[in-house]
């Protein structure tokens, strides 16, 4: 997928922003002293007016975000996943979650693909904390195009909403007329009879090689993308378990808590599956160049490969 244009969700994000800036004027952009680096800079320089940075202040950020949000705005708190998620896991649940107030997380830098930051970077918990609050829609996407479409669906969605994005640019994978971006419905990427990849975020585009390489060993894998990890599209996880008889999921992520924990829940309790979960296995990352780190971790095609042939 060398010739394939690559896009860092981040740059997705921050330019969404903007496209949303000129259509609206009745949200505004927090940040804690991080623009630059989630690319909510792009937000200030168009509409300085309605952007605030809080500094290094992650849990007041979200406190801003809240108060602002119950004046009737809609208020976008944006700083790393790390911070967002861990550090004002208190103040998104009780000053976000439990009012159900309109505040959209732009939570940047997720994942072992964070590189050379390093473990204190490299959140691997994110999904499964956001996962636990109440009434919280959580997205992760896949590429710039599933990006831009998840910041317009947190704005037009009712009550918290925490949007997953990577500092690696990825593979834009969506750029097709057919593409309809649906917020809870997983999106069927390629069929297959034998074993079905459920994915999310960066691992969408590696499923995708994976099952061409397997194609080619004579193993036909059912591709799926999920971007709303919350809430999930249990249909089609349940019609495609049901079609292939196993089941591969893929995130960058830990294996506890994320979508393999959420994708084994339905089959678990509606149709009882094989499943093999490729994410972080119960540790911490360290610092590297990305792709490396992909690799060692098997959070890439061959992990993926690997796990499926294991079956």
């Amino acid at each position: 997928m060398a010739d394939v244009k690559k896009v860092a969700t981040r740059d997705s994000y921050g330019n969404a922003l903007v496209e949303l800036g000129a259509e609206h004027d009745d949200f505004v952009v927090l940040d804690a002293d991080l623009a630059a680096a989630t690319k909510t800079g792009l937000f200030k320089s168009s509409y300085p007016d309605r952007f605030f940075d809080v500094g290094i202040a992650e849990c007041n950020l979200m406190g801003v975000a809240a108060g602002i949000a119950t004046t009737g705005r809609t208020a976008f708190a944006s700083t790393f996943a790390m911070f967002a998620a861990g550090r004002a896991f208190e103040q998104v649940r009780n000053s976000i979650g439990y009012p159900h107030l309109n505040v959209k997380i732009g939570a940047t830098h997720a994942g072992i693909s964070v590189g050379e930051d390093g473990a204190t970077h490299q959140c691997c918990e994110d999904i499964a904390l956001m996962r636990t609050i109440p009434g919280m829609t959580v997205v992760n996407p896949s590429d710039d195009v599933e990006a831009r479409a998840a910041v317009k669906a947190a704005y037009e969605t009712d009550g918290p909403f925490y949007m997953r994005f990577g500092r690696l640019a990825v593979p834009v994978i969506n750029d097709n007329p057919d593409y309809k971006f649906e917020l809870g419905k997983g999106v069927l990427m390629r069929e297959g009879k034998d074993v079905t990849i459920v994915a999310t975020g960066l691992m969408v585009s590696a499923a995708l090689e994976a099952a061409e390489s397997l194609a080619a060993k004579g193993v036909d894998a059912e591709v799926i993308n999920i971007h709303t990890i919350k809430p999930l599209d249990e249909e089609i996880i349940l019609a495609s378990a049901e079609k292939t008889g196993k089941v591969v999921t893929a995130e960058e992520h830990s294996v506890i808590g994320g979508l393999g924990s959420a994708v084994c829940d339905v089959l678990a309790e509606k149709r009882p599956t094989p499943v093999r979960k490729v994410g972080v296995n119960d540790t911490f990352g360290e610092s590297g160049p990305a792709l490396d780190l992909l690799a060692k971790y098997g959070l890439d095609a061959a992990g993926i490969e690997k796990a499926v042939l294991s079956f």
